[in-house]
């Protein structure tokens, strides 16, 4: 599958703020957390890109702030909540003049798109996607239906219409995988114009550090993680507990199965069963302490994007069993870090064999070391990423002229969502 990303001049990178420095807004429905879900690192990564370039960086959120919230304070970015349906974030924007904003998810873009677009028609509206919400729950539908998931069911989807239509409004979206990256333009006939392949964006591996990591003797266990608010996560614990763990624990009686994630329901803590080894542990308190693990379970069996608890696991030297849903866009052309399977048999007993077998373990571990570098390596993308925006921003309209549905959708999305959300406005008063 290729790899579909714009390519610019990175030698226009020095002069790109030449004019003075740059503002960046960014709109979340959630606040930073980095160390409960993929996209709170995700997240971080981004920011990272336009702090190096000097920007002036405003994060708001309508949501609550919880214990896990990153201290964006710490990296010199201004942070304040916000309300829906509240004409007083349109005089946040006059106040700060956003050069670009930044929607978190394409449910932010519908509450405040037409907000940016209406109060400042020449700043940059940069979607972040994460992963594509339509593809995760129709594949989740399929799966609940026992049917096979088609690409022609995205069609149908209501949810598919909205996201499409939110990155049709947005001058650039951000898409995390090549998968969707193809998908978007395949079967939604979506402009590449409007469309960037940005993965997750990590720091290179280097030899010192692989050799520094616990050996295939330290290690011990099986591990799985993630946010337990996000559906897939909650389904693959459930899979591994009734299905997948009682046969892996039956060849491997003393291996523990560790379950570790934020925000674990009542229906997740009731899964803890000592004496099947099978040992709900809440939220990981230290991300290093993952190193001392033998081999990662991944068996999602829904899902879009890129996982984060792959590629935090391949950093961690920690080869995984994982499913085609799992490894989707995960390592190009390269081989896997591990193993990927599709029925629970096949599931259990390559995990036995990964976690009993050195000479597997190691290749596994080698591979993973190799996707982080090949596939993530931050140094691939930063700089074209720089000079994209800036050419964006620098002929904006005339690429929005190239994108008349959007104005269409953006003439009409004024219309109704706007007098939607001032009946809310006037309501709430």
């Amino acid at each position: 599958m290729t790899t579909h990303k714009h390519k610019h001049n990175t030698d226009k990178v020095s002069s790109l703020w030449e004019d003075g420095r740059w503002e960046l807004l960014i709109i979340s429905s959630v606040w930073v957390e980095p160390n409960s879900s993929a996209a709170g690192s995700r997240m971080l990564q981004l920011i990272d890109i336009f702090k190096s370039q000097d920007y002036k960086i405003t994060y708001v959120s309508t949501a609550q702030k919880s214990d896990n919230a990153f201290d964006l304070s710490n990296l010199g970015i201004d942070s304040t909540s916000i309300q829906l349906n509240n004409s007083n974030f349109n005089n946040l924007l006059l106040e700060l003049k956003p050069d670009i904003v930044i929607f978190d998810r394409f449910i932010v873009e519908e509450q405040f798109g037409w907000r940016v677009a209406e109060t400042l028609p020449n700043t940059l509206r940069i979607l972040d996607t994460e992963d594509l919400h339509c593809l995760r729950k129709t594949r989740e539908i399929a799966l609940k239906n026992n049917t096979e998931f088609q690409e022609n069911d995205l069609l149908k989807s209501e949810i598919a219409k909205r996201e499409i239509a939110s990155i049709l409004r947005c001058d650039l979206s951000l898409i995390i995988s090549t998968y969707e990256m193809d998908l978007l333009k395949n079967v939604f006939k979506i402009d590449s114009q409007l469309l960037y392949y940005m993965p997750f964006l990590l720091d290179e591996i280097t030899e010192k550090e692989t050799n520094q990591l616990p050996s295939f003797e330290e290690r011990n266990n099986f591990y799985f993680i993630g946010n337990f608010l996000h559906s897939p996560n909650y389904d693959a614990v459930l899979f591994l507990k009734k299905e997948i763990w009682p046969l892996i624990s039956k060849q491997l009686p003393k291996a523990e199965l560790h379950v570790f994630g934020a925000y674990p329901s009542q229906k997740i803590t009731q899964l803890n069963n000592v004496k099947e080894h099978f040992l709900i542990k809440g939220k990981l308190k230290n991300i290093n302490d993952l190193k001392n693990y033998k081999v990662c379970l991944a068996p999602l069996r829904f899902g879009a994007g890129i996982k984060g608890k792959l590629t935090e696991a391949m950093q961690f030297g920690i080869p995984s069993i994982t499913t085609g849903i799992g490894a989707e866009s995960m390592h190009g052309e390269l081989e896997w870090s591990g193993f990927i399977e599709g029925t629970t048999l096949e599931i259990s007993n390559s995990a036995v064999n990964l976690y009993s077998k050195k000479e597997f373990w190691i290749k596994a571990q080698k591979n993973g070391f190799n996707i982080i570098n090949s596939v993530y390596n931050k140094s691939l993308y930063k700089n074209d990423f720089i000079v994209a925006i800036q050419d964006l921003k620098s002929n904006l309209q005339q690429y929005r002229l190239a994108n008349f549905i959007g104005e269409i959708l953006h003439h009409h999305t004024l219309k109704s969502t706007k007098y939607l959300s001032k009946w809310i406005e006037e309501k709430n008063k």
